[in-house]
């Protein structure tokens, strides 16, 4: 009797991390790209910050209080979102923008889907879509240093030249969190130093992005040409802290190639085909519908089992 052993349920084995902890980890490695946001946008950007994450926890707390459901802000998940969604703004917008964002993002987005890990598509970038269609001009209006103007991006499309060092660095026109690519890594390195996220996603993404650039962008090997791409607009941003979001991002190794292969040749067609110069957005949230069929199709066999004959 003393050789019998305990039989329980899956799973057997167990992450390290709470949903708590990753989404805490994460607050935190958004920080420097925040706090960049603004030092570079002033005062407006931190106000559109904190109203857009007040608005998602707000919205989520009330939304289980009044369905009866357990009460999850505790897990930083709609923190999470409002930051994510912030950081996706002008700063030049007005406040009821991040209002109306945070509800659709929370209601529309997550809870009517079931709440965290249900969700079809990535909250924040969901947001900022329906805020794009809904609000075009607000939405595509930067201001930097007081000069409203086009995005490096937009200039890039038109065919004039661009400042590749501003870009990195982040003293430009764009979205609060999108602009500098030091800041945006500085977090993306500590998600990959603890664990919280993969490399292969943003790897295959960027690296298929640029492949695309090369090859269809008319320049050829254009190393500023690809560099600008590759720093402008949302692509480090959506690579690091978007696409590779749990929920709604493949499980499966071959899966998680595929998927940030399908984001970077769509990102490329959205740019240098599309009717904007940016396209991150909508490529996240189109490829995080083909999660299931990606997973489907690289799920492996089960061990034991033989793949079934054509």
């Amino acid at each position: 009797m003393s050789d019998l052993r305990n039989v329980s349920s899956s799973p057997h084995i167990r992450a390290k991390f709470t949903s708590s902890n990753i989404m805490l980890m994460v607050l935190i490695a958004l920080l420097p790209a925040s706090a960049f946001g603004v030092y570079n946008f002033g005062l407006k950007a931190l106000l559109i910050i904190i109203t857009s994450m007040a608005t998602c926890v707000l919205t989520e707390y009330f939304y289980e209080y009044f369905m009866k459901k357990p009460i999850t802000i505790g897990d930083y998940s709609a923190a999470v979102t409002g930051l994510l969604l912030a950081l996706n703004l002008p700063s030049s917008v007005p406040l009821w923008i991040p209002v109306i964002g945070g509800i659709f993002a929370i209601l529309v987005v997550k809870q009517v889907f079931g709440g965290l890990g249900q969700n079809f598509m990535n909250p924040a970038l969901g947001a900022r879509c329906f805020l794009l269609i809904s609000f075009t001009g607000r939405m595509t209006n930067f201001t930097y240093d007081t000069v409203t103007g086009a995005t490096p991006l937009a200039v890039l499309k038109s065919g004039e030249s661009v400042n590749t060092w501003k870009m990195f660095l982040g003293t430009i026109q764009g979205t609060i969190g999108e602009t500098s690519v030091v800041a945006i890594m500085i977090g993306a390195i500590l998600l990959l130093a603890i664990g919280v996220i993969n490399v292969t996603i943003p790897a295959y993404y960027i690296l298929s992005f640029a492949v695309f650039i090369i090859m269809f962008g008319g320049k050829g090997f254009d190393i500023d040409f690809v560099l600008a791409h590759l720093c402008g607009g949302g692509l480090m941003l959506g690579a690091w802290f978007m696409a590779t979001d749990y929920a709604t991002s493949p499980i499966t190794q071959k899966g998680r190639i595929v998927y940030g292969i399908i984001l970077g040749i769509l990102t490329g067609l959205f740019r240098l085909f599309g009717g904007s110069a940016e396209g991150v957005s909508y490529a996240i949230i189109f490829s995080n519908l083909l999660v299931p069929l990606i997973e489907r199709v690289t799920l492996p066999t089960a061990f034991g089992k033989e793949k079934k004959k054509a």
